[in-house]
């Protein structure tokens, strides 16, 4: 199953090229997710009660085509990737035109955390029966292995480098 969610795009929402700015293509994203779980009985309000928080860790995008002001976008959500518990989750959005025309593709690979520990959780059973409404057959299962393969890690210097 997929959700989608419409916008109209803006004059704030646009770069010095005057189309959609790469940041825009995040928020976009990050609204979408946030549609979804409203939608799905999960949202600011219910994730407060149960104590828990989605975060994305990795998101990376391709773009096909430019989006500019006063288009009408609409970007879908899918369930590409999942721990059996639900997690660790990757969404994979997509950008369209009204006619259907495909613009850009997200991934977005994420963890639900426990808000008080900052800490990553398993959610609550309401969470985990909602995302497997959006899971297909294509969908994978994801491991804390799967984390360690991501393609940046950490790596600390020494401060005095900011200085020179």
């Amino acid at each position: 199953m997929k959700f989608y969610h419409t916008f109209e795009v803006r004059w704030s929402d646009l770069d010095a090229n005057k189309h959609l700015a790469n940041s825009s293509y995040v928020q976009y994203c990050a609204q979408t997710r946030m549609a979804f779980m409203k939608q799905e009985k999960m949202g600011v309000t219910q994730m407060s009660r149960w104590g828990i928080g989605p975060v994305i860790m990795h998101e990376r995008f391709s773009f096909f085509k430019e989006i500019f002001a006063d288009q009408t976008v609409i970007v879908s959500l899918e369930i590409d990737g999942c721990a059996d518990d639900c997690s660790i989750y990757r969404f994979v959005h997509k950008f369209y035109t009204t006619d259907g025309e495909h613009c850009a593709t997200s991934e977005a690979t994420g963890v639900w955390i426990d808000t008080m520990l900052r800490k990553m959780t398993t959610p609550p059973d309401d969470v985990v029966e909602a995302m497997n409404k959006y899971k297909s057959p294509e969908t994978i299962i994801l491991t804390r292995e799967d984390f360690k393969k991501l393609p940046f890690r950490p790596e600390n210097v020494d401060p005095a480098v900011f200085t020179k």
